[in-house]
């Protein structure tokens, strides 16, 4: 009787961890997912203005003298 009751009380607990690791990856993915909107809506709002900016950026790069002489 007394196997029997530890073999519960393993498997009742290994259940119990199983259970928390399914948890624990649902709610890894559903912040992953939050993320992902945050990086999205971030890149329409700015992506305008860094373009603007990187376009700059190369027009004066580009109209600096490299010849030494």
């Amino acid at each position: 009787m007394l196997k029997q009751f530890v073999a519960l009380q393993v498997w009742v607990a290994s259940r119990k961890l199983n259970a928390k690791k399914g948890q624990s990856l649902a709610e890894y993915g559903l912040i992953l997912a939050l993320v992902a909107v945050f990086c999205i809506a971030a890149l329409q709002l700015l992506g305008n203005n860094i373009t603007q900016m990187l376009n700059g950026l190369a027009s004066t790069i580009g109209g600096v003298n490299t010849s030494a002489g």
